[in-house]
């Protein structure tokens, strides 16, 4: 695939609405744009290209991601993924590239990650705004990692182009303290509605 560019960001909190971090919360969201090979080809073209390539997409943004945050794999509490299509091509190009194989892309470098990751797609023009959706990365119940970041690129997606995102956090949100019902609980709760 052609890569015009890759794009890192990383940003720690230390204090959010006046009140200091319990521990500081870093993140990092690392993107690739990259031509996309079935824009303007006809609605039911075959996505398999798209999807193979997401898998050596993957490995290398989560390699970059881990670089650039400074932390290990033990380190990681959430996740997230995104893909903005420009318009000359089809939303299912963005979800072939982070539904079916991307995330075991991610799972497989950091050796974790039992729970879905949070992600989505969308077409847009050069500018467009993306929400980063955090998830936890092995406890589905952990609230507390769940988080958004908004991010875009002034020039891209441009209409033959997608940007593929990739994003890690080695906290919870700043000061977190929502807490909400474990597994057991839900579980218990579901299994009611069988009575």
């Amino acid at each position: 695939m052609d890569i015009r560019k890759t794009i890192t960001l990383v940003e720690e909190i230390n204090s959010e609405y006046g009140a200091p971090a319990h521990e500081p919360l870093r993140r990092v969201a690392v993107a690739a744009v990259f031509k996309n090979p079935l824009a303007g080809a006809a609605a039911g073209a075959d996505l398999k290209p798209l999807i193979d390539y997401s898998l050596e997409l993957g490995a290398s943004l989560t390699r970059t991601a881990l670089a650039a945050l400074g932390a290990s794999p033990a380190q990681l509490r959430a996740y997230t993924k995104a893909a903005l299509v420009g318009i000359g091509g089809d939303l299912e190009h963005g979800a072939a590239m982070i539904h079916p194989r991307f995330g075991m892309a991610m799972r497989r470098a950091i050796r974790r990650g039992r729970v879905i990751i949070p992600g989505h797609a969308k077409v847009g023009p050069p500018g467009t705004t993306i929400d980063l959706l955090y998830g936890p990365i092995d406890e589905g119940w952990d609230l507390d990692a769940f988080d958004s970041t908004p991010v875009l690129i002034h020039d891209a997606p441009r209409p033959h182009e997608i940007v593929l995102w990739v994003g890690y956090a080695t906290g919870p949100r700043v000061n977190a303290r929502c807490k909400g019902p474990d597994q057991k609980e839900v579980d218990a709760l579901v299994a009611s509605f069988r009575t």
